[in-house]
């Protein structure tokens, strides 16, 4: 092991970290690594139709490779830190490396969901450690004053992963098949493992803290079965539904767990989240925009890529392209959004994203089985301004007034908290849908009475179609004319599901409203801070 991750000391690697490009050769390699970590939270959504095709599986099922990879992600980021920490920053991402193309690779191979989702979870385990450690390495590596533009270009590599990640993920399937978006990390990966070994130094700091064991523990117990009961109860193996001793037994676990969680995380002395920077007002009230946003963004991710291509036959690729440009305006309006909020008050920009952001999702609560390319990629042009928009502003506010040896420790709060969010909003969404297709197919299978004249006269008109078309006599015809309705109900009553969870999303990204009101703005005037709050 410790020839793996350990550190090299030949005389070629000791010249290049002396070299004065030195930081930029460590930026490039952790862009790479960070590139590949977020890329597959986006690069997914496209082959979830293809998934569920071949392993014949349901919607409520399929969610959990997208909810495992971002729980898992979650759960390992606050911890991460320790880890580097201790066993060194170095041998941490490698780690993280070697976890997510290992754990890219099994997935490839899965013969069923259930080793799918297994898989994405040490999927995540990498990525919650790629993610944060080469966060911290850039910022060992770079000084405070070229830091910022370091960052920026780190940023880059993240960002541009939600336009290349769909339609990245639709060439490949399209051309291969969906095993393909889990082997191309593998290449990568490997390439990123070696020219860490080869350019990387290793790091470990001075200061020796314990590791808050029963707060990880308690954590991962409170989320994970939380989450399995918002998922599964309405799924089709759970007969007895919300009140099933199953679900009752998840949230009884949920609940001790929690509570456990937040009495040794306010005592601790070394907690892994520390809960008490929450009592800063503004970044506890942008953590709690954060994880709405969470709930209404990511939980409505995956519907789009299954509505163009169960609904309106999209291939994966033509799926993916419609969201292209959304992550080239994000990056277009972000600097923009950093202008005004170093002009003006940064509650500005961030209204303007969360009412472009609703809009965009208000927009698709009227989808149909005959909706038009311009309806499909006005609400994602919006989307990208409102993301633009809202982000930079949302995060400087919420970390200005952090004092500095906090700041790891809110910086990590805060994507923790956004993942959590996410993973939530892909469990309590994805069964909300379950629940809506239900619904409408109970309604129009009602509608469509069989003893109705209107009904007769439909299958009368169906079955010369088919008589006509490819032929047959007598019942057969009839059979298949009642099937195509039958057929016809169903997808619309999944369309309508889909509407429903879209117009849920929107009303939740509204709510992002309320705790923006109580932010408190400083306004700087002759070097003092004046507090505003509007």
């Amino acid at each position: 092991m410790a020839g793996i991750f350990g550190n090299s000391s030949n005389g070629e690697l000791s010249r290049l970290q002396d070299h004065p490009s030195y930081r930029w050769f460590v930026l490039a390699n952790i862009m790479i690594g960070t590139f590949m970590a977020v890329l597959d939270i986006t690069i997914v959504n496209v082959g979830l139709p293809k998934m569920m095709a071949a392993f014949g599986t349901s919607v409520d099922k399929i969610e959990w490779v997208l909810t495992a990879y971002l729980l898992v992600f979650a759960v390992v980021l606050p911890s991460s830190g320790w880890i580097a920490d201790h066993w060194g920053h170095k041998r941490s991402y490698l780690l993280g490396l070697f976890l997510f193309t290992f754990g890219s690779f099994l997935c490839s191979l899965s013969a069923n969901e259930n080793m799918l989702i297994m898989f994405r979870v040490l999927q995540g385990a990498g990525a919650g450690f790629i993610m944060p450690v080469g966060m911290a390495i850039v910022t060992h590596e770079f000084p405070p004053e070229k830091r910022g533009m370091a960052l920026g270009f780190w940023g880059v590599a993240a960002s541009s992963s939600i336009s290349l990640g769909p339609m990245l993920g639709g060439y490949l399937i399209d051309s291969f098949s969906w095993h393909a978006i889990f082997d191309v990390n593998v290449p990568i990966g490997i390439f990123a493992m070696i020219t860490t070994l080869i350019i990387l130094r290793e790091y470990k700091t001075e200061s020796a803290r314990s590791f808050d064991l029963i707060g990880f523990i308690s954590m991962t117990l409170f989320l994970v079965f939380l989450l399995l009961a918002l998922s599964d109860g309405n799924a089709a193996w759970n007969t007895g539904g919300w009140t099933s001793n199953f679900i009752l037994t998840c949230f009884a676990i949920s609940f001790v767990s929690f509570i456990i969680f937040i009495t040794t995380e306010l005592t601790a002395k070394h907690p892994i989240l520390d809960l008490r920077i929450l009592k800063n007002r503004n970044f506890g009230l942008a953590n709690i925009m954060l994880f709405i946003f969470g709930l209404a963004f990511f939980g409505n991710a995956f519907l789009l890529p299954l509505f163009l291509q169960n609904s309106l036959g999209y291939t994966a690729l033509q799926a993916g392209l419609v969201f292209f440009p959304v992550g080239i305006i994000q990056a277009i309006m972000s600097p923009v959004a950093g202008w005004m909020t170093d002009k003006l008050n940064p509650k500005i920009p961030i209204t303007i994203g969360i009412v472009l952001t609703f809009l965009s999702m208000y927009l698709y609560k009227d989808l149909s089985l005959n909706t038009e390319y311009g309806s499909i990629m006005l609400p994602l042009i919006i989307r990208g301004f409102g993301l633009g928009f809202m982000f930079i502003p949302l995060s400087t506010i919420a970390i200005n007034d952090i004092p500095r040896e906090k700041m790891a420790q809110a910086t990590g709060m805060f994507n923790t908290i956004r993942q959590v969010g996410g993973s939530f909003g892909v469990a309590i969404l994805g069964t909300l849908l379950t629940r809506r297709i239900i619904f409408h197919t109970a309604m129009f299978s009602q509608a469509a009475d069989q003893s109705s004249t209107a009904f007769k006269h439909v299958v009368y008109g169906l079955r010369s179609f088919i008589q006509n078309s490819v032929g047959g006599s007598g019942n057969e015809l009839m059979m298949k004319a009642k099937g195509l309705i039958i057929q016809n109900i169903s997808a619309q009553a999944f369309v309508q599901g889909i509407d429903d969870d879209f117009f849920a999303g929107a009303m939740l990204t509204l709510l992002i409203l309320i705790p923006l009101v109580f932010l408190k703005f400083h306004k700087k005037k002759n070097g003092q801070k004046i507090e505003i709050a509007e």
